[in-house]
């Protein structure tokens, strides 16, 4: 059965029909191009996949394409305003936060929803203090990021980035 519904992805308004079995990934991918969410285990574990799905980070590939019509969908390729880097994507490529660069997309739009969490307060299972504000430290940013995989091992680098584009 098909279904048709209407995202916007990076600021343009996009309509299609898709099957009711169709993830937002594979919409995403295969029915329209945008190619920055990467497929890597399709099932949720990796974080290749994320993006900001009306603000929040989430995980594509575990999310179906009908139940999302009238999303907002912000991917790394997104993020970048008028032609110039986000601050989280200067940070990771002022502190090579990344090599082969498959997970790096994944890795931008979880940093940017883990530091706008952050900012509001949202606590991690690490935050000591649940009542005051979230404090950066390494260990919050590790926590924070644990849903994004890297094979590389590029995590130190992606650490200091994070850091760094919270600032």
């Amino acid at each position: 059965m098909d279904g048709e519904i209407e995202l916007e992805v990076d600021g343009r308004a996009r309509r299609l029909r898709v099957d009711n079995r169709t993830t937002l990934l594979d919409a995403l991918r295969e029915r329209l191009g945008v190619t920055s969410p990467k497929k890597g285990c399709d099932h949720g574990q990796c974080g290749s996949c994320t993006v900001l799905l009306d603000g929040r980070r989430a995980v594509t590939c575990l999310a179906l394409a009908v139940a999302h019509d009238g999303a907002t969908v912000t991917t790394a390729d997104g993020l970048a305003a008028g032609g110039e880097p986000h601050p989280v994507q200067e940070a990771f490529l002022e502190h090579d936060a990344f090599q082969c660069g498959f997970c790096t997309p994944g890795q931008v739009c979880s940093a940017v929803g883990a530091l706008a969490e952050a900012r509001a307060g949202h606590p991690s299972h690490v935050t000591p203090d649940l009542t005051g504000p979230v404090e950066l430290s390494d260990a919050e940013i590790r926590e924070r990021m644990s849903g994004n995989l890297c094979r590389c091992g590029a995590y130190v680098n992606i650490v200091a980035a994070v850091r760094d584009g919270a600032r």
